[in-house]
């Protein structure tokens, strides 16, 4: 069990096959871990895409019946996560990657793209979150419900009142579209990007539609992709065909060989 820290963030994270640098981001919310990669996920990236990626993925800061900790950054909830996503890959040496994220996964790699568009060369956006405006506090109520008093019990450091105001600027203070970008940003967003939309409530198919309209160079696989075997094999092939295709004909650069 790899662990990577910084300060007193403690992020652990497993790895799987060779080749280009492949992010995968977990699904479950603030529960994201890669334990549920293998239990309530479509399919389990480190298993699918080992043969032609270095697959890296890593348990959310903070997740229930994960392994990683760190502070509840009250003031800068997406940005904190994202601290630990690019911290991760720099710890690995890894200036270039694609990343792959499920639910929660989608407004991360958004928010990837902003803060690192040099490093993000493409992303795979799988069944991603989005602000539904007929339920606008949904992901308030799940996690206040099923993450917040988890850790406050494992965590005596943290109280209700704290968690509560984390999640309160994460979900309440930017309620709409996709949480970490605008809509604008999106529209001027050059990164390839390929969505598969779901249709539950904490993944609306409108904002997924939405986004694969306004981003430029944007693809969107089959729909519906998981309703069965068969669906799934045809997504993960149209996956790996993006991938394939959006990887850099040169191996991944060691941050220090980039630098040079």
């Amino acid at each position: 069990m790899p662990f990577y820290q910084r300060g007193n963030v403690r992020i652990h994270y497993e790895e799987a096959g060779s080749g280009f640098p492949l992010m995968v981001i977990p699904g479950g919310g603030l529960n994201s871990t890669i334990a549920g990669l293998k239990t309530s996920h479509p399919f389990n990236p480190l298993d699918e895409f080992a043969r032609d990626c270095r697959v890296i993925a890593a348990d959310l800061r903070n997740a229930n019946g994960g392994e990683s900790s760190g502070p509840v950054e009250i003031d800068r909830p997406w940005d904190a996560y994202t601290d630990d996503h690019l911290g991760l890959m720099d710890h690995l040496g890894i200036k270039e990657f694609i990343v792959l994220g499920f639910c929660i996964g989608g407004p991360f790699i958004w928010n990837l793209i902003k803060r690192a568009p040099g490093r993000v060369v493409a992303g795979v956006l799988t069944q991603p979150s989005g602000f539904r405006p007929t339920m606008p506090d949904l992901f308030y109520q799940n996690n206040i419900k099923g993450w917040a008093p988890q850790l406050v019990e494992r965590r005596p450091e943290v109280t209700l009142a704290q968690a509560s105001q984390f999640l309160e600027n994460m979900y309440r203070k930017n309620a709409d579209f996709v949480f970490t970008v605008s809509r604008d940003f999106v529209r001027a967003c050059k990164t390839p990007v390929l969505i598969l939309p779901d249709d539950v409530a904490a993944h609306p198919y409108a904002v997924a539609m939405e986004s694969a309209h306004l981003a430029p160079n944007a693809q969107v696989s089959l729909y519906p992709w998981k309703a069965n075997p068969e669906q799934i094999q045809l997504a993960l092939r149209h996956i790996g065909t993006f991938l394939k295709a959006n990887r850099p004909a040169a191996a991944a650069r060691p941050l220090a060989a980039a630098a040079q």
